[in-house]
């Protein structure tokens, strides 16, 4: 998000019951200071605002064990601007350091809700923050709208098929109300026909393999025991953690070569697969050279900038050579004669030609997978 010197910001905005809102993930690093004029940029505009995330301020009311100076001072700016700050009951953070001590700093900060949110922690994952679970009333829905079919992909020889066997030949239309009953029919065809010939999605092909169910269901445990174990430090649990990462880590490496085997085995230079393989293999990729400015090089964004801003205004400059009369007649006049002058005939080949052609090839010389001719 543009616009703050010390807050980390993404923003997104989405309609809440039929109204545009905002919606931020933000994080504050525990040692840049709390700024006002970043959050004034985040919660103004005048839209609904719903901002969560870390920003390393603990304070009572939002149910840390202590207030800090930050804390105090974001639930300071809240009261001014009319702004709700929520958190969990439960200590969202658990720290590696057994001397911390475990407290709240994942929260949620609203302005302009109609109604109050309530959040509650999960014990997924292997971070050092729980993932926090948010729950709000709101009237808005939000179920994905209804994809709209991507004729390109149609199969048209099946929607011709699907809309002859849905429409009748002969319709009676005796009235108006047969005359409607007969439209919504051929609507409702055309779209059954074509939602029955088109793909849902564009088929994604996934070249890699899927891991072993087998090995899913260690690194499962391996991740369950391991937040277990940040919660109790005892250290036999850390010595089944250590054990599992060990034994993923072999499996991984064990399943990874096999398939490497397999796919060596697989290969056949009739197919080309073996040429498309160690074209891939032996490929060197280029390497980027970085913008050079006279004496150093461009690293940064700014300086990228100047750089590309300073060569275009080198090369857009307009021209002051005065032009020459004489030299412009001189090409009006050989680009008419140019034109003027009526296309000559292609020379076409003879077969003389082609079979002298043919009876110098090298008799021993083998032609590549493209069958044409090489010179060694």
């Amino acid at each position: 998000m543009l616009g703050l010197n010390q807050l980390e910001a993404t923003a997104i905005q989405i309609m809440l019951a039929g109204r545009p809102a905002k919606v931020l993930a933000a994080y504050l690093s525990p040692c840049r200071p709390l700024i006002g004029a970043d959050l004034d940029a985040c919660f103004g505009g005048g839209l609904p605002v719903f901002l969560a995330g870390d920003l390393n301020a603990k304070h009572v009311d939002w149910n840390s064990r202590l207030s800090t100076k930050r804390g105090k001072l974001l639930r300071d700016y809240g009261d001014r601007n009319s702004c709700l700050i929520f958190g969990p009951d439960s200590p969202t953070t658990n720290l590696y350091n057994s001397s911390a001590t475990h407290d709240v700093l994942d929260i949620v900060i609203t302005r302009g809700l109609p109604s109050p949110v309530h959040l509650t922690f999960c014990s997924a994952l292997s971070s050092d923050h729980l993932p926090v679970l948010i729950d709000t009333m709101c009237r808005s829905s939000f179920q994905h709208p209804p994809d709209r079919p991507d004729v390109r992909r149609t199969d048209w020889a099946n929607f011709h098929t699907h809309l002859e066997a849905e429409i009748p030949f002969n319709p009676e239309l005796h009235n108006s109300m047969g005359i409607y009953t007969c439209v919504v029919n051929f609507s409702g065809a055309i779209l059954g026909a074509l939602e029955a010939s088109t793909p849902k999605r564009r088929p994604i092909v996934d070249p890699r393999p899927q891991i072993p169910a087998g090995i899913q269901d260690e690194i499962r445990l391996k991740n369950r025991l391991r937040r277990c174990w940040q919660v109790t430090r005892d250290p036999a649990l850390k010595t089944d953690v250590n054990r599992l990462q060990m034994s993923v880590t072999r499996c991984l490496i064990e399943w990874r070569n096999d398939q490497w085997s397999a796919t060596l085995e697989s290969l056949n230079p009739e197919d080309q697969s073996l040429w498309n393989m160690t074209k891939r293999v032996m490929r060197v990729p280029t390497p980027s050279s970085p913008l050079v400015t006279p004496g150093v090089f461009a690293l940064s964004d700014s300086e990228k900038a100047e750089v590309l801003a300073e060569s275009l205004e080198a090369q857009f400059q307009p021209v002051t050579v005065p032009s020459v009369p004489a030299d412009i007649e001189m090409v009006d006049v050989a680009l008419e004669s140019y034109l003027q002058t009526p296309a000559s005939e292609p020379k076409l080949t003879k077969p003389d030609e082609v079979r002298d052609a043919i009876r110098g090839l090298k008799v021993g010389k083998a032609p590549d997978l493209t069958a044409s001719r090489t010179e060694p």
